[in-house]
């Protein structure tokens, strides 16, 4: 089984910064993409950024030139740097690993972080 664990949730204020990380554990063979989505109360999941195993990425257009993804050179921890955040970027935060392991290709999520941004 695979595992995601996040960190670095938490409040700002509007302008401010946090970065979120997530970890994996278990036996994985291939990562295949690495993303960080995020649900509003009463809205729904939606993709912030994405980084794929050749390194490209992608955003939302609402966080480019905001949010940036990365990775450690594992390949086995990402971490999605927020700047310049806005009360609408508040939400509960959910990593995602899509990889191939034993049971063949699946889907993982992390638990979910909060993020607040507020006055």
């Amino acid at each position: 089984q695979v595992q995601l664990v996040e960190s670095g949730g938490g409040s700002v204020q509007p302008g401010g910064s946090l970065t979120l990380s997530c970890a994996a554990s278990g036996t994985i063979f291939i990562i295949y993409t690495m993303g960080w989505y995020r649900q509003a109360p009463g809205k729904q999941r939606e993709l912030v950024a994405a980084i794929q195993s050749g390194g490209s990425t992608n955003y939302a257009d609402s966080v480019k030139g905001r949010f940036t993804i990365s990775r450690d050179n594992a390949k086995t921890t990402v971490h999605l740097q927020m700047h310049s955040l806005k009360p609408e970027d508040s939400a509960v935060y959910y990593c995602n690993f899509y990889v191939r392991n034993a049971s063949g290709r699946q889907g993982y999520w992390g638990q979910g972080t909060q993020v607040t941004v507020s006055s």
